[in-house]
């Protein structure tokens, strides 16, 4: 069985590269994981050259190594309806593969995104980590699908705290924002959740 090939997306804008130290820990996590390296680890910073116009989202493939790197210009996605799907899906590690990721949207069209129940609680939308606020802090589903860069990063800083979130106590929260490493951490103004 061949093995997989995993996916680093990184944000780069007018040549700059953003939050390039949480990519690194998770594309060494995912190489240590799968291929025992944690010797002579590539650096990231060595390989991405960004262009200096334009906001683009870089697009890198690997296994033991980088096979590609494409830098594809950044076109954001209007969310506007929400459905939450259960699934037992497993993705804690970003796979090149996102076909089971894609079905859950092709088979819902009635949603811009779904948000993925699994065993009763509520993780990830298809593209991004998701976030709500209860009127006083903002919170993330405590065992997200994957741990995305954002997330990571506002957790760190305390900005995110981490808690067990269920379609019944949806009710708690007022706003949702949804976060990834393109969008940083976005507030939907005017949004429909429904499952």
């Amino acid at each position: 069985m061949p093995e997989p090939l995993f996916l680093e997306t990184v944000k780069t804008e007018d040549g700059q590269i953003f939050n390039l130290s949480f990519h690194q820990a998770r594309f060494a996590k995912t190489q240590k994981a799968f291929f025992g390296i944690e010797h002579n680890l590539l650096r990231l910073s060595n390989v991405i050259n960004a262009p200096k116009k334009g906001l683009y989202r870089c697009r890198i493939l690997y296994d033991e190594r980088i096979q590609t790197i494409e830098y594809i210009p950044y076109v954001s996605k209007e969310i506007r309806t929400l459905k939450i799907v259960s699934s037992n899906l497993d993705y804690a590690y970003k796979y090149a593969n996102r076909e089971p990721l894609s079905a859950l949207l092709e088979t819902n069209p009635d949603a811009d995104e779904v948000i993925i129940e699994k065993d009763g609680f509520l993780t990830d939308t298809t593209m991004a980590n998701i976030a709500f606020y209860d009127g006083n802090k903002w919170c993330t589903p405590l065992n997200p699908l994957l741990q995305g860069t954002t997330m990571t990063r506002l957790l760190d800083q305390g900005f995110l705290h981490s808690k067990e979130i269920t379609k019944k106590t949806l009710s708690d929260y007022t706003h949702v924002a949804l976060m990834n490493a393109m969008i940083g951490f976005k507030i939907i103004k005017k949004i429909n959740i429904f499952s």
